[in-house]
């Protein structure tokens, strides 16, 4: 069996459960965007472009709203600032991949790093190669549900009051699936103390970059600390 052929047998299961989500996610995304009466080919196009998740969601409103670059840009930074950390960890994992890199780094998002941190790949498959096809198997998917609820926004008329909060319910999703999947709880537990004492200071329009900081602090002082115990046991 080819190397790439491996890999691409390994990479789709492990994606299903995002497939399952994303079908749904973009399709919601695609509806929404056809009821405030943008075509098919440019909602299908940002989703191919930008795949940006929930970013796309709340660009709706930026796009349909008077024009505000700073706002734009201030917004976006917040939304997407997790990515920020997200490369900082990745930087071991992608190093060595060549030109899949930029591939890699496009199609980067939580679910696919979510995968990419958790799974384990079988010794006689390419690391490199599993790890792209995670990443554009995931990238597809959004793409793919993105088109159908394009299309079918345009033929049927929905309601689309909540269809935003799709994005949050896969997001609680992933993390009650990472809790069972872990034993080890404390990092969980950071992040959502983190997440609420920030919320508290800061407000709900502007807690997401100073959590994500705490939670990075708390997390590398907590590291040293959690590796020792593991050596002493």
């Amino acid at each position: 069996m080819g190397v790439k052929k491996a890999a691409f047998k390994a990479a789709f299961p492990v994606t299903i459960p995002v497939l399952a989500g994303f079908i749904f996610l973009g399709t919601a995304y695609g509806i929404l965007m056809a009821s405030h009466g943008f075509s098919f080919i440019f909602t299908t196009l940002i989703s191919v472009f930008v795949f940006a998740g929930s970013m796309q969601y709340v660009a709706v409103d930026l796009l349909v709203s008077a024009f505000n670059p700073l706002n734009a840009f201030l917004l976006a930074l917040m939304v997407n600032a997790r990515h920020l950390f997200y490369g900082i960890s990745m930087l071991d994992k992608y190093k060595n991949t060549g030109k899949a890199k930029p591939a890699l780094i496009f199609t980067m998002c939580d679910e696919t790093f979510s995968i990419l941190c958790g799974a384990k790949v079988p010794e006689s498959v390419n690391r490199k190669y599993f790890m792209l096809f995670v990443s554009l198997f995931d990238y597809f998917y959004w793409v793919l549900g993105t088109a159908v609820g394009a299309a079918a926004g345009t033929v049927i008329t929905f309601n689309t009051n909540g269809i935003d909060f799709a994005l949050t319910a896969l997001f609680i999703v992933i993390f009650v699936n990472q809790w069972k999947e872990n034993k080890n709880h404390i990092p969980a537990i950071l992040g959502l103390i983190s997440s609420a004492v920030c919320l508290v200071v800061f407000g709900a329009d502007k807690f997401i970059i100073p959590a994500m900081i705490l939670i990075i602090i708390s997390l590398s002082v907590y590291r040293p600390l959690f590796n020792k115990k593991e050596a002493v046991i």
